[in-house]
């Protein structure tokens, strides 16, 4: 999240913006069941009791650090309600989400990972998001899907596609994608990344699904 560099923060808010930090980067780096609230304490140069002021346990901070250090995919949902119909059309703001999601995948998915080798982290995890009034993973194959629906309304997008299976594909692809980025870091082998960069990923995805989804003579 790139946050307002013309109003620094200072006191509490800086508190926590530091918190949120380490964590997100001892969440990346050793995972999330081996983070600690004393090692993000330690590594946010505040005190555990400090911590505790801000989050109420490590489950609190990885949310929060999900929804506010990884790329905002939800921004670019959440903007969708207000581009159906316009002169962009759906190509533009499908590779908006496209990319939104590739890098909140890549960047998430090394913290999230070790949450489905615990059936009870996993578990905690659910019940957190619930009690925080955060939508699941299920949210943007949800908002996606109405946007295409909204579209498809207009004629703009082919009447016999089922929405949720176009967006179930879209996000499918974007999850794989960045699977895939992080196997391989460095080291791809020739062909495993195509197209290469991420903005071609996102229009050549986009482009292979529209060809499906536009109405005849479109």
């Amino acid at each position: 999240m790139t946050r307002d560099a013309a109003a620094p923060l200072t006191g509490g808010a800086l508190t926590r913006s530091r918190i949120l930090d380490a964590a997100a980067t001892l969440m990346t780096t050793v995972g999330l069941t081996r983070t600690t609230t004393k090692q993000i304490a330690r590594e946010a140069g505040c005190s555990e009791a400090a911590l505790y002021k801000h989050f109420r346990n490590k489950e609190e901070i990885f949310v929060r650090v999900l929804h506010e250090r990884a790329p905002r995919f939800s921004d670019a949902l959440e903007q969708l309600p207000d581009s159906v119909g316009d002169a962009r059309g759906p190509a533009g703001h499908l590779q908006d989400v496209a990319l939104a999601a590739v890098r909140f995948y890549r960047r998430s998915f090394p913290m999230a990972a070790s949450l489905f080798a615990s059936p009870e982290l996993l578990d905690t995890h659910r019940r957190k998001l619930n009690e925080l009034g955060t939508a699941g993973p299920q949210n943007a194959v949800q908002h996606l899907a109405g946007y295409l629906r909204a579209e498809q309304a207009l004629g703009r997008i082919a009447a016999g596609i089922d929405p949720h299976a176009a967006a179930t594909l879209l996000v499918g692809a974007c999850f794989h994608r960045a699977f895939l980025d992080l196997f391989f870091g460095t080291e791809a082998p020739p062909g495993a990344l195509l197209p290469e960069s991420e903005e071609d990923f996102a229009a050549e995805t986009v482009r292979a699904l529209l060809d499906g989804l536009r109405p005849p003579g479109a």
